[in-house]
């Protein structure tokens, strides 16, 4: 399978190394390869710069936008929340039509220091993507923890959860057999219905942060009891 990983950051990082290894032809896309190599200097989050991680995966390309979204049979969308509708409509609507296009994005802000949600409530990114993108099959997934249990559930110990959210049926399927992939046993993946659900993994983002803040450290994870029908 063809992945483009729109994003060079932690996430897009972690998700294209893991697709890599399990075989797959994978592509990241940003919106000029060669001002993201040059850079010499920690990411925001004090991530070592993009050109070292992509000299230990030189099996990965790095490409413009457009470029990974024709390469991609299957799109991920881990860019910041508040640039994701510019990544993409960079990647351009006639190479993301018919195509499943993983959402992983938070719509995370800053406000006076404290992180906020935009849109939130009434609205979500996730929709904000298939709106724009309508012939593109929107799956959101993975937002609600950090980018390493994303792709190594095991570092959780016990049973915990993974949320699917998304119109076209057939798209989770293909999603919810790649989270298989990863680790990620069927029991653990909770189909939450159309991609209106989006709007309520989005807003478990701050009490995930707080949480982060409390623990010190990422490995944690939500775990829905009773989750399966009739359990």
């Amino acid at each position: 399978m063809r992945y483009a990983v729109l994003g060079t950051g932690i996430v897009g990082r972690t998700l294209a190394g893991k697709l890599a290894s399990l075989g797959h032809d994978v592509v990241i896309g940003t919106r000029d390869p060669g001002a993201t190599l040059a850079r010499t200097e920690p990411d925001g989050m004090g991530n070592p710069p993009f050109a070292h991680w992509h000299a230990e995966h030189g099996q990965v390309r790095l490409e413009t936008f457009e470029k990974a979204a024709a390469f991609g049979e299957t799109v991920v969308n881990t860019t910041a929340g508040e640039r994701s509708l510019d990544a993409l409509q960079a990647a351009g609507a006639p190479r993301l039509s018919g195509k499943v296009l993983i959402d992983v994005a938070n719509p995370l802000g800053f406000t006076a220091g404290k992180p906020t949600l935009d849109p939130v409530n009434t609205d979500s990114l996730g929709e904000r993507i298939q709106r724009a993108f309508p012939d593109a099959k929107v799956v959101k997934t993975l937002n609600t923890m950090n980018c390493f249990v994303m792709v190594e559930p095991a570092r959780v110990a016990g049973e915990h959860t993974v949320f699917v959210s998304g119109d076209d049926t057939g798209a989770k399927k293909a999603v919810t057999a790649l989270l298989g992939s990863f680790g990620w046993p069927e029991a653990s993946v909770i189909d939450l219905g159309d991609i209106t659900t989006a709007r309520g993994v989005e807003m478990l983002l701050p009490i995930w942060l707080h949480l982060y803040g409390t623990l010190g450290h990422g490995d944690f994870n939500f775990h829905i009891q009773g989750a399966r029908p009739g359990g």
